[in-house]
């Protein structure tokens, strides 16, 4: 797959963000929001960015629901059972110890947490997931994922975007590249934050250089989700007299020089901004649910933080619905915890995310599965890394990224597995070891994608989300 444009030949200019756009224009959305009424020839472009695009071959996925678990999820504290911890518990941990984040290295940790078998599949999760547990058969664990990187910044990097330094697009830019969206009035790739920004930053969001028009859009958490999204003019077709003044303006510069993806692809996020001025009011609002769906995503629980994420990931099933292709979740802000980053109080930070977390993602399973979407719809629950099965400091747990666990759930994932394995203590991947090059490559595949296909000029180079690696895991597939 080519770029849309494919430029000088040697270097794009680096797309400019919407952030950015938006600021060098007095009026935000309001101003320039109807060119989509204006849209005809008015631009000069056959297409817009956002239309639907073919994929490769047929597909198993239409969109993702990626899980961002911030910080790393201990992996021995969740999905990846180790009784020989339980055994030498308190004693100096056995194995060679390889390098991590930082020192102040305890003793042998076992979980706060017991474990069970759940569903017919016979899947061990931990205590720290019931409902999610509940769920085991349509679960598909990873549990020797690695990271070559021990630091948040990098890993999260990695993560999402493939390498470890900022500025690449993330997968769920390059989904919307490769795919555009189903939806006629919401873009490819929304980011649903609960509260918290990783580190690292939007960059772990962003578009690189890809068009701007599949960087992620933003949603916060309230009332109000998006700035600027209401028109402000009192007056009836002020704003389209204004998107008149500014459309000639457009149309002369793109007559005078051609493609200029900076200005391209903002004109085409305000004219996605003005269909999103009617879709986000009706998006957010969960008037119409019924009372049983508010309580399986667990709306009406007692804790604030589960309340905040379950609306997250109703909101998610609503953009699935709408055709949205790619939806990152972000977990809520808890107070007096780090993300999933337990340095020190592990039962007490991953109790607390795990109580925000797990009713409302078994929900968001539950309530796919029974509107016939979860086969169409891939979810994916991962952090950058896990975490070190001896203690740092007495009861906290260091970066591990040398072997940690993923899920996937849907969307052709094979469904009631367990694949690959850490060693005894769970701190090294030794069986079917992969990384996120390869998960990168399974994702696209589901999504009817090559990932060796799906690629951008750049730098002179047909740049793709796996780099030079990754390889589809067919074991991982139904």
């Amino acid at each position: 797959m080519r770029p849309f444009s494919e430029g000088c030949g040697n270097f794009l200019p680096r797309p400019i963000s919407r952030r950015e756009m938006l600021g060098r224009c007095a009026s935000g959305f309001g101003a320039v929001a109807l060119s989509c009424l204006l849209a005809d020839p008015a631009y000069g472009r056959s297409k817009s960015p956002f239309a639907p695009r073919k994929p490769h071959y047929a597909p198993r996925a239409k969109s993702v629901i990626f899980l961002y678990m911030d910080g790393g999820v201990s992996q021995v504290d969740s999905f990846d059972p180790k009784p020989l911890l339980d055994r030498e518990h308190g004693k100096p941990f056995a194995a060679k110890i390889s390098p991590t984040q930082f020192d102040n290295i305890g003793t042998t940790f076992k979980s706060p947490w017991a474990f069970k078998r759940y569903g017919q599949c016979g899947l061990t999760v931990s205590d720290i997931f019931p409902h999610i547990g509940a769920m085991a058969d349509e679960l598909c664990v990873v549990r020797s994922m690695t990271s070559e990187f021990s630091v948040h910044n990098s890993a999260n990097f990695f993560l999402h975007t493939g390498t470890g330094v900022q500025g690449r697009p993330s997968m769920g830019a390059w989904t919307s590249y490769g795919l555009g969206t189903l939806a006629t009035d919401l873009p490819g790739f929304v980011v649903l934050n609960g509260g918290l920004v990783p580190s690292g930053g939007w960059d772990n969001f962003g578009n690189g250089f890809l068009p701007a028009s599949h960087q992620a859009t933003v949603f916060k958490a309230g009332k109000e989700p998006l700035a600027d999204i209401r028109p402000r003019e009192g007056r009836p077709g002020l704003q389209q007299a204004k998107l008149g003044l500014l459309a000639k303006l457009d149309r002369g510069v793109l007559d005078r020089f051609g493609h200029v993806d900076e200005l391209e692809s903002a004109i085409a996020n305000y004219e996605m901004a003005y269909r999103m001025q009617s879709a986000v009011p009706e998006l957010i609002d969960i008037k119409g649910e019924t009372a049983a769906t508010r309580r399986l995503y667990g709306l009406e629980d007692k804790y604030e933080h589960t309340r905040t994420y379950g609306l997250q990931c109703l909101m998610a099933r609503r953009l699935v619905e709408k055709g949205v292709r790619f939806i990152e979740l972000t977990c809520p802000r808890i107070s007096g915890n780090d993300r999933w980053d337990a340095h020190g109080g592990l039962l007490k930070n991953h109790g607390d995310n795990a109580r925000a977390t797990d009713l409302p993602i078994a929900g968001l399973l539950r309530d796919l599965k029974s509107r016939g979407m979860l086969d169409e719809t891939l979810v994916v629950w991962a952090g950058e890394f896990g975490r070190t099965p001896f203690a740092q400091g007495s009861n906290g747990r260091d970066h591990n990224p040398y072997g940690y666990t993923i899920w996937m759930a849907g969307g052709g994932a094979k469904p009631g597995i367990a694949y690959g394995a850490t060693d005894e203590f769970g701190y090294h991947a030794v069986e079917n070891k992969l990384e996120m090059h390869d998960m990168h490559a399974t994702m696209l595949h589901l999504l009817g994608m090559d990932h060796e296909k799906m690629t951008y000029l750049f730098d002179g180079f047909d740049q793709r989300l796996t780099g030079v690696k990754g390889h589809v895991v067919d074991e991982l597939v139904a």
